[in-house]
């Protein structure tokens, strides 16, 4: 049977995680940022619907992003090329959140419900959660929010208004994050999106170790949004 956690109640191993669905954990407990760090210190995250009770997940194989083998694709590098736009960090954090929990094509719903939005805005008070933003013509076009333990990041979502905005903000924030020592961005699932941005599955046991690594490393700093931009258009 599936684990079922109380609030002081601590997260099973994740080697018991279920193989159907894949890395399926336990239920139960709260979001509150304790519960939520001691997730993601363990390589768990929430994922769960409407209705439905609170899901923890740990899958196997895991999706990872190595920040210095970003994709950029022809076009993007002359989108990038082109400008006109404005990089920023933490600027606009719930309305990124909104953003990416909004209705899209060819869905029925978003695992982004309230409450999940409500955690990870405390998360963002706490200095945990953070957004790379692109603005185009004073708007915010696209972009992307995930949770940064030591140097190592979580990607939770992105979204774009403007055609390649969340890829910018990803090429960005992938420079930015390389120069800080952080070596992968956790991506969850695999998905062909992610991967012709070159990102690709690693093994549970695997990214545990690049886990712990990383959340024993100093905080990084999130105010380098102008050399992001300048390291990535030489």
């Amino acid at each position: 049977m599936l684990p079922w956690l109380d609030l002081d109640t601590p997260f099973p191993p994740v080697e018991q995680a279920l193989k159907d669905p894949d890395g399926l954990l336990a239920a139960g407990a709260d979001l509150s940022v304790e519960r939520l760090l001691m997730a993601y210190r363990q390589g768990i995250f929430p994922w769960f619907s409407p209705g439905q009770a609170i899901l923890w997940w740990s899958p196997d194989p895991r999706m990872v992003l190595p920040t210095v083998a970003f994709r950029r694709h022809r076009s993007l590098r002359q989108r990038l090329a082109r400008g006109g736009f404005d990089f920023r960090l933490d600027t606009a954090f719930a309305e990124v959140v909104r953003a990416c929990a909004a209705p899209r094509a060819r869905q029925l719903g978003t695992w982004i419900v309230p409450e999940m939005q409500a955690a990870y805005q405390r998360l963002h008070a706490a200095g945990y959660a953070h957004s790379a933003e692109v603005w185009i013509d004073g708007q915010l076009a696209g972009g992307l929010y995930g949770v940064a333990i030591g140097c190592m990041f979580y990607g939770e979502s992105m979204f774009s208004r403007r055609t390649d905005a969340s890829k910018i903000a990803l090429a960005l924030l992938c420079n930015g994050l390389a120069q800080q020592g952080c070596r992968v961005i956790d991506c969850q699932m695999q998905t062909p999106h992610l991967t012709s941005l070159g990102a690709h599955p690693i093994g549970r046991h695997a990214f545990l170790r690049e886990v712990e690594w990383g959340v024993m490393q100093p905080a990084m700093d999130w105010h380098w949004e102008a050399e992001a931009i300048r390291d990535v258009l030489r």
